[in-house]
């Protein structure tokens, strides 16, 4: 059982929430609840991942494949072993880990795992665009966006790799992950929180009976809809780079953004 997303996207809610309903998520966590040994794999090896594949158009090298498994066998090891001493004996139900940029190694725990189980969170990428969080865009940015993208405004580059970050996930999912892949939105957990943590207790197979406690733990942030306030030449920008993909994950954008992208798309611009 796997959390991934785009940092910032209210993933930190959501690996409360399924602890609290009986899923094994770790010792090791962060303040955000990030799985921290998970994190540091996915330092080491996203953008060798990223760059091997072709950003998942070509299948990954076995050699590069074998050095993974082996790097991340101890890694498992650390991680389940507390699931071993007798107060955690017949207590969870599930296991797992939460942190957000597995989802960029999708492929690779497909691959290695045939049950998998994968909970996509998005929010807003024109929230996440102003967000203080753009520790995913310093660390991977270069490789997702290539040059193309060098020398625009941060909050231009942070969608445009949301925009395509989010794109592969869910192509993938589309593809490969039919009944093994749930998205939620990050402003539906805030709104509908009853159903949206029915929906991922479900989705991980763990009781329905926690959902009252663990819809308790969902506190809407202030930051909700802060790109409503942004200068309006930047929000254009925003929706030139992302606007399909804004559209294509349920955030509506204006017509207007909707017509010139589909104009740009069918080469007259």
């Amino acid at each position: 059982m796997i959390i991934g997303a785009t940092g910032g996207s209210g993933t930190r809610a959501v690996a409360r929430i399924v602890q609290q309903a009986g899923m094994w998520i770790g010792t090791n966590l962060n303040v955000s609840v990030d799985a921290v040994d998970f994190g540091l794999y996915s330092n080491r090896w996203i953008d060798p991942f990223l760059q091997g594949t072709d950003r998942w158009r070509l299948p990954l090298a076995d050699g590069d494949r074998d050095a993974m498994v082996a790097d991340l066998a101890p890694l498992l090891r650390t991680h389940l072993e507390p699931l071993t001493e007798p107060e955690h004996l017949g207590r969870w139900t599930a296991w797992g880990w939460k942190e957000p940029r597995s989802m960029y190694l999708l492929p690779f725990w497909d691959a290695l795992f045939p049950g998998l189980r994968f909970l996509h969170v998005v929010r807003d990428g024109r929230d996440m665009a102003f967000s203080s969080n753009q520790n995913q865009l310093l660390k991977h940015g270069a490789t997702m966006l290539g040059e193309e993208d060098g020398g625009q405004p941060e909050a231009v580059r942070s969608i445009a790799l949301w925009g395509r970050a989010n794109t592969l996930v869910t192509a993938y999912a589309a593809a490969r992950l039919r009944g093994r892949y749930l998205r939620i939105r990050f402003e539906d957990l805030c709104a509908r929180p009853d159903d949206t943590v029915a929906a991922v207790l479900d989705f991980f197979g763990l009781p329905a009976t926690a959902a009252p406690l663990a819809t308790e733990l969902v506190v809407p942030p202030d930051t909700l809809g802060r790109w409503r306030n942004a200068d309006p030449r930047l929000l254009a920008a925003l929706h030139r780079v992302a606007g399909s993909a804004l559209a294509r994950l349920g955030y509506p954008v204006p017509w207007r953004v909707r017509l010139a992208n589909a104009w740009r798309r069918g080469g007259k611009g």
